[in-house]
């Protein structure tokens, strides 16, 4: 089973207290890159929360959210950030007198900017809300990971589709070459008997250079190899992992199979299903950038 790296996942919790939205989006990345935009109060647990996405979701770029709003305001203590205030207010000041503007609501537009007013909780974050908050990560962890699930099944049908018609590709190659190789034969042939008559050169030995030479275009290892190859890369798709790396290696001994069958083939009729054959494998090389 193999898993996209491409994932969404959204869990909430709404009450007439409180709010809790976390939302997760992965995109392919060859390392994990973190994109986290988390409320202040959650500081201090910013790398705890890091951990849990890099040990269950793996690999890739991953985009965190969470969105929190308590609105039980009773139970709130409010902290006000003096030093921001001030630089907010003097900053107003400022562009009011540049422009003539009135100044009377300025206290209270200062008051109101980004991070002036936070919540402020004494003895650190509220145990009981912090679990709540952790269901939901993990929740929308299990959404995402899901996505990611489905997401590698649609990969996996293409995958097998391009390794089948690289292997239909592979059939026909096999069958031409006993074409190709009488092809070559007759063709090395006559241009010798072009050159030097037929009775001035030793057959016994055209024969063993023509043999020697045969051996060098031969590709039954390399069909053997490349057979191999795609076999494994089938049962690969069928494990419980996902190992998009491991995959990738594997589609890279497929390619140099490939391209030593087209570097031997000398044989035009050939060469097309090798270009059919590396066609199908670029296919497969952009969709393993998005496998985990």
């Amino acid at each position: 089973m193999i898993k996209s790296m491409t994932g969404f996942g959204r869990s909430e919790f709404l009450s007439d207290d409180l709010n809790i939205i976390v939302e997760i989006k992965t995109l392919n990345s060859k390392n994990l890159d973190f994109l986290m935009k988390i409320p202040k109060i959650f500081s201090e647990k910013e790398i705890e929360i890091r951990n849990i996405l890099e040990k269950r979701l793996e690999r890739g770029k991953i985009i965190f959210s969470i969105e929190y709003q308590n609105k039980d305001v009773n139970n709130q203590q409010q902290v006000i950030n003096e030093q921001l205030f001030k630089a907010y207010y003097l900053k107003l000041q400022d562009m009011a007198d540049e422009l003539s503007a009135e100044k009377s609501e300025l206290f209270r537009l200062a008051m109101y900017l980004p991070e002036v007013i936070s919540p402020e909780i004494a003895n650190g974050i509220d145990p009981e809300k912090w679990t709540l908050v952790l269901d939901k990560i993990n929740e929308a962890i299990i959404l995402c990971d899901d996505f990611r699930i489905q997401e590698g099944r649609i990969l996996s049908k293409e995958f097998i589709k391009y390794i089948t018609s690289i292997e239909q590709y592979l059939n026909e190659v096999d069958t031409l070459d006993p074409d190709r190789i009488e092809q070559i034969r007759t063709r090395i042939h006559k241009n010798l008997s072009e050159l030097i008559p037929e009775q001035e050169y030793d057959k016994n030995r055209f024969e063993q250079e023509l043999i020697y030479y045969l051996e060098k275009l031969d590709i039954s290892e390399e069909k053997v190899r490349l057979k191999s190859h795609l076999d494994y890369f089938l049962s690969e798709l069928e494990l419980a992992e996902s190992n998009g790396k491991k995959l990738n290696f594997i589609a890279q001994e497929i390619g140099r199979e490939i391209n030593t069958i087209g570097a031997k083939a000398n044989f035009v009729h050939m060469t097309r299903y090798v270009i059919l054959m590396k066609d199908s494998l670029e296919k497969i090389k952009e969709q393993l950038l998005n496998i985990l």
